[in-house]
């Protein structure tokens, strides 16, 4: 999909101006790779368009998948065409639902086929986004976990159609590979029981399923975020999103010390959104039910990790805890 610098076909070329109102469109600049070189996420230029600049993230399939880490199966490269056709149906069905509070790009053109995907999208560092964070201070989560607890409400109890029936790249039924070769013997045996868990809590909702701090785009103040890249969108509970975002922010030392107040801010934010959309659910039975929920979903990320990339630096002590009492919960169940 560009053909302005022979890297874009004429079709997409045409599909991007016409979504643009523009007479052309021109590169700027390559923003980054794709996961096991997919295609590329690029900054164009727009002449005589509606807005100034554009992301374009073009997928193009390879002819061989060279995943970072080995993983250069079938069921891999599968769920990856997968996730690009939820990312451009998110787009073209249901992100249009969000509004400022789980603020995320607009969409302004999308094409797809056997082999390539385009998506046109809103620059969100021209649009008072530009900060990217490899760090983050209590506040800062906290904007994140109320953007989370937008989404939450936003989507709470709809069904995830043309999306993942079960969002999040890591869980069970897409990661058959990593489960065989986990080294851990009682976690290995309780894993289905952890995802039916998940699966079958009560007040299922969308999540966003890669919610980790790369994915959210700061204002200049930290004070407000919006989120990019819904390959992994589809059905289930907002504990997967919030225990997978806290984990990529912090080190295990402050795992368990910030647990407490960061769940307590996240809920505060899930009911207030849920208050502000009229909902009529039982708010303390929600919030019962799913802080419950928070050490499932961090262990069920946590079997994961450990079948996935055993050396990684989020398996530690405090992931290896919390693993330890799911499992012993579960195993006469």
């Amino acid at each position: 999909m560009l053909a302005l610098l022979t890297m874009m076909n004429e079709t997409f070329h045409k599909i991007a101006c016409e979504g643009l109102n523009a007479t052309s469109i021109f590169h700027i600049e390559d923003i980054q790779s794709l996961w096991s070189g997919y295609g590329k996420i690029m900054r164009y230029g727009v002449t005589d368009g509606d807005h100034h600049d554009v992301i374009i993230k073009h997928v193009k399939l390879p002819d061989k998948a060279h995943h970072p880490r080995g993983w250069n199966t079938d069921i891999s490269h599968q769920r990856k065409i997968r996730s690009y056709h939820v990312e451009s149906a998110w787009y073209r069905y249901w992100s249009e639902q969000c509004d400022a509070t789980c603020r995320m790009p607009a969409c302004f053109a999308l094409e797809e086929d056997d082999q390539e995907f385009v998506m046109v999208l809103e620059d969100l560092d021209a649009s008072g986004f530009p900060v990217r964070k490899q760090r983050v201070s209590m506040e800062q989560m906290q904007v994140c976990l109320s953007w989370l607890a937008n989404l939450h409400a936003t989507f709470i109890g709809k069904e995830p159609t043309v999306l993942w029936p079960v969002g999040t790249y890591w869980h069970l039924g897409t990661r058959p590979d990593e489960l065989e070769v986990l080294d851990d013997p009682e976690l290995k045996a309780v894993a289905h029981k952890i995802d039916e868990k998940l699966n079958n809590a009560p007040y299922q909702t969308f999540v966003h399923g890669d919610a980790k701090l790369a994915n959210f785009c700061f204002s200049e103040s930290g004070q407000q975020v919006a989120a990019v890249d819904f390959q992994y969108v589809g059905g289930g509970c907002g504990m997967k999103d919030v225990a997978y975002f806290i984990g990529s922010c912090l080190y295990e030392e402050d795992c368990e010390r910030y647990e407490g107040p960061l769940l307590e801010s996240y809920f505060s934010s899930l009911v207030e959104a849920l208050k502000a959309r009229g909902s009529e659910l039982d708010l303390d039975d929600l919030v019962s039910q799913w802080r419950a929920l928070y050490p499932v979903a961090w262990t069920d990320f946590h079997r994961f990790v450990k079948g996935w990339s055993p050396g990684h630096w989020k398996i530690h002590g405090y992931s290896e805890r919390i693993a330890h009492e799911v499992i012993e919960q579960l195993k006469d169940q």
